[in-house]
């Protein structure tokens, strides 16, 4: 397949993703970004000259965060019709992007340098009914919660806020943020569990106090997602009163040296990931697969290990909840167990485990 069909793929993919998310106005403009891009920009050139894997890299996304930006911003009448859900807008959208390169490319250029940033609280839902499922099976429910490409940390935050898990209620009941995403099939397991420690990492952490990386991070947020702006200002507030325990380090090294120390007995250690795995090396991500399966075989029942992911199929675009856990009574531990699948920003979760 050559370059220019693989970055073809990615608008392509990146455009049905939005659309089967929820985020029609976001496909529109991915779709009038690779409509509108040519060799004549600088921009242009450096998106189909691209030299990474553009799906891999999102380059879509990171272009759009660009022009969202602008949008944000308050300064671009034409543009900001196509977010605002102007039809005649949308209809000229590739127009209106191409106009928005020529003008502003300066500003649009930096975001192709790092891939994006779409941390998202709702995700946490996620966990806790991952966390609620180990805890029934008979894991120690005192969790040591380890994530990477925690972003701005704010699902190590996972603790601050209240969930209603079609009926299962987890959390302080005064948290600043309540989640109560709509359930498909039998509830999560009603058990009580708690929190040992919550530490993450990222290759490049967002610090919310800083108000350039809270506008960028705000940027990556689709605007069909309203409740997710709400979201994020509340978050600010979170970490501006006490931020999350977050290191800056790439996700196989810390993971591995996060392996390496004791574990407290009567502490089930967890891997938490959420839509981060397709941005990490492919060295890296065999790594910590390695270095998972290693301290696997190492767990015991008084020091288990537990994986819990929620990532994109890219065939199906759905996200799916994926555990796996040493050991386990039924037989090999680490044997990987489909739990759901999720809307990316925590709308909804379709729950396919009964126990």
């Amino acid at each position: 397949m050559s370059n220019q069909q693989k970055i073809q793929n990615a608008f392509t993919n990146q455009i049905e993703y939005c659309r089967s998310n929820g985020a029609p106005i976001t496909g529109r403009i991915v779709e009038a970004i690779l409509g509108a891009l040519d060799e004549n920009t600088e921009l242009g050139r450096r998106v189909l000259e691209w030299e990474g894997n553009p799906l891999a890299d999102a380059l879509p996304l990171r272009v759009a965060g660009g022009f969202h930006a602008l949008h944000l911003a308050g300064n671009h009448d034409r543009l900001s019709a196509i977010y605002n859900g102007d039809d005649q807008a949308a209809a000229d959208a590739e127009q209106i992007i191409a106009e928005t390169i020529a003008s502003d490319e300066a500003a649009l250029l930096p975001w192709l340098n790092s891939p994006p940033q779409t941390n998202e609280a709702g995700r946490s839902s996620s966990y806790i009914a991952g966390l609620l499922w180990l805890t029934a099976q008979g894991l120690p429910p005192r969790y040591e919660l380890l994530e990477i490409g925690s972003s701005a940390g704010l699902n190590l935050m996972i603790d601050r806020y209240h969930y209603d898990l079609a009926g299962v209620s987890v959390g302080p009941d005064s948290a600043p943020l309540t989640f109560t995403p709509e359930w498909e099939g039998p509830p999560p397991p009603d058990v009580p569990f708690a929190f040992d420690s919550i530490r993450g990492c990222d290759i490049a952490p967002v610090d919310l106090a800083d108000p350039a990386q809270a506008s960028r991070l705000t940027a990556f947020i689709w605007p069909e997602h309203t409740v997710r702006f709400e979201r994020m200002k509340t978050a600010i507030e979170l970490v501006n009163q006490q931020p999350p325990r977050l290191e800056g380090a790439s996700a196989d090294d810390w993971m591995i040296e996060q392996l390496a120390k004791p574990q407290k007995e009567g502490v089930t250690r967890v891997l938490v990931h959420s839509i981060v795995w397709q941005y990490i090396p492919k060295a890296g991500r065999e790594r910590i697969s390695q270095a998972m399966e290693a301290a696997g075989t190492q767990a015991t029942a008084e020091r288990p290990l537990a994986w819990l992911s929620l990532e994109a199929n890219r065939e199906t675009y759905r996200h799916e909840l994926i555990v796996r856990h040493w050991p386990h009574s039924n037989g090999p531990g680490g044997q990987p167990v489909k739990l759901g699948e999720a809307h990316a920003h925590g709308a909804w979760v379709k729950w396919l485990e009964a126990s």
